[in-house]
């Protein structure tokens, strides 16, 4: 989700994450203070670069993010602008396309030089309630996280009403869940399915 129009066709996207102990109460407590379930499927995130990584070195974002479940295949091409933190809310100026099933972009992107430079997969449970969007997000191996997007004051009310604390959010990016992750089971985590097998191809901090 994104909120705050930034331009002509950009949006402020403002979040925090928090990991999640017992997602089926977490389920079941966001259900009981009306939210209503949007989407639960696979999310399949493919990051881009130029060979250079001249977008990383600038803290850009070029994504194309795929949606898949029994209704089919979607997919959105995502710019995203330097991060920025506002009274401890990750803030990003963000720009989304829909492009089909993503493969023609894929060979577009192919096509003019970008390489993927990170995969990150998980099963989603997405919620709007009291004007944010809830994304409940399981990765092959790691920690499940809840990301709650919107306005600050909604992202606050939020947190409440799912029983969780305020302590427990973060306006840290994905490497920083996994390093305390694997810091504190002792295993390494996998955030795309070719992780489990052991290929380890991306690096953490491209995430």
């Amino acid at each position: 989700m994104s909120t705050r129009p930034c331009g002509p066709s950009a949006m402020r996207e403002v979040e925090l994450k928090g990991v999640v102990t017992d997602p089926v109460v977490l389920r079941e407590r966001l259900l009981a203070a009306g939210a209503r379930e949007v989407y639960r499927g696979l999310l399949l995130d493919a990051r881009y670069d130029l060979p250079s990584r001249e977008l990383l070195a600038r803290d850009h974002v070029l994504r194309l993010r795929v949606y898949e479940d029994a209704a089919g295949r979607r997919a959105v091409l995502d710019w995203k602008g330097p991060t920025g933190y506002d009274t401890g809310y990750k803030v990003r100026e963000e720009i989304s396309v829909p492009c089909g099933d993503g493969f023609a972009m894929a060979e577009l992107l192919a096509r003019m030089g970008y390489v993927v430079i990170r995969e990150i997969d998980r099963e989603i449970e997405q919620f709007e309630v009291q004007g944010t969007v809830c994304r409940m997000e399981r990765y092959p191996r790691m920690d499940t996280l809840l990301e709650v997007e919107g306005e600050p004051e909604a992202i606050e009310a939020v947190i409440t009403l799912a029983g969780m604390t305020r302590a427990e959010f973060t306006s840290e990016r994905l490497p920083e869940f996994i390093l305390r992750y694997e810091a504190r089971t002792g295993n390494r985590a996998a955030i795309c399915r070719r992780e489990l097998t052991g290929d380890y191809r991306y690096s953490t901090f491209d995430a």
